[in-house]
């Protein structure tokens, strides 16, 4: 393992090297494979949707491989990281597969793979970090029941995965509020937790998306498809859980929460309980901003970005 073979050099040099080889190895490899990834079929109901037709889709399958790769070189590897990677290749094999399959796969399909995923992850957190649930902007902690936590992880994974999946319908949206959600927990884990492991694997995911989006920005040449969403949505739970305070996901995702959270409230509303809301409103919310606010794609991604690094901002400075 590389980082046994670099143990002497300082920490910073083994991030430098790290993070600069996943970047580069990732834009190399989106290069060479984007023709042999599936097409993208367009979103007959979404804005500008018919804008993706036939662009290569499921890059997440190129750069998740290389984060994990990076990972397994880059970082001390423990039984639990071992899992938590599994678990991001399942996520985004499983998006992968939805993203080249002729039909897509049914929600309910998707949905129990999700399950199975958030028992996984869930179940593991607890077993070896316990289930004490901190507040740090208070330092206040509790300690709930086992069974407790795992539900509410699992609700946490499903959460994410499932919004950060919605937000992608903007080249290079969901990709940059991703960057800069995870960017927050980075800072976190430096200043406020210190836990240097899953700070370099947060820079590793960064290096990697920034890698995508380097072809993803508009008007892009491929997409990330479901393969990178679901996995950068798995992995942004997972560092959530990581920093025992998982209700710092709230104010880090918050708008991976309002952009495609809506939508799926609106929904699971409308479909088991006959209940309509936002009637008026286009979800996700980036398509309600470009119809109705006749906001360009570039406007969409950079507005929502402002956004987030602001409600992070607030954050960080509660927490320092």
């Amino acid at each position: 393992m590389l980082y046994s073979i670099f143990n002497n050099l300082s920490g910073k040099s083994i991030t430098f090297v790290g993070l600069l080889l996943a970047f580069l190895i990732t834009c190399i490899l989106l290069k060479v494979l984007q023709n042999i990834l599936p097409r993208d079929g367009g979103r007959a109901h979404a804005v500008n949707g018919g804008l993706s037709q036939g662009k290569p889709r499921g890059a997440g399958i190129v750069f998740i491989l290389v984060f994990v790769v990076a990972t397994l070189l880059f970082v001390p590897i423990s039984r639990e990281l071992i899992i938590y990677l599994l678990m991001i290749i399942a996520a985004m094999m499983s998006g992968y597969l939805d993203d080249s399959s002729k039909a897509p796969w049914g929600e309910y399909k998707k949905g129990f793979i999700d399950l199975v995923i958030a028992l996984v992850c869930a179940v593991t957190y607890v077993n070896f970090n316990g289930s004490t649930l901190t507040i740090l902007t208070t330092g206040t902690s509790f300690e709930l029941n086992p069974v407790i936590y795992v539900l509410l992880a699992m609700l946490l994974i499903w959460v994410s995965i499932n919004v950060t999946n919605c937000t992608d319908g903007v080249d290079g949206l969901s990709g940059s509020i991703g960057i800069a959600t995870i960017l927050t927990f980075y800072l976190v884990f430096v200043s406020v937790i210190d836990n240097q492991d899953y700070a370099l694997i947060s820079l590793l995911m960064i290096a990697c998306i920034l890698g995508y989006l380097w072809f993803n920005a508009s008007p892009s040449k491929l997409l990330m498809g479901d393969a990178g969403s679901r996995a950068i949505g798995l992995f942004i739970a997972v560092i959530a859980l990581k920093t025992g305070s998982p209700l710092l996901f709230i104010p880090a995702a918050i708008v991976f929460i309002i952009d495609g959270g809506l939508g799926l409230v609106k929904v699971a509303l409308l479909r088991f309980f006959k209940i309509k809301i936002l009637v008026n409103t286009r979800t996700p919310i980036h398509d309600h901003v470009r119809k109705k606010l006749g906001w360009s794609d570039p406007q969409t991604v950079f507005r929502f970005i402002t956004i987030q690094v602001m409600v992070s901002f607030i954050v960080l400075y509660l927490l320092l």
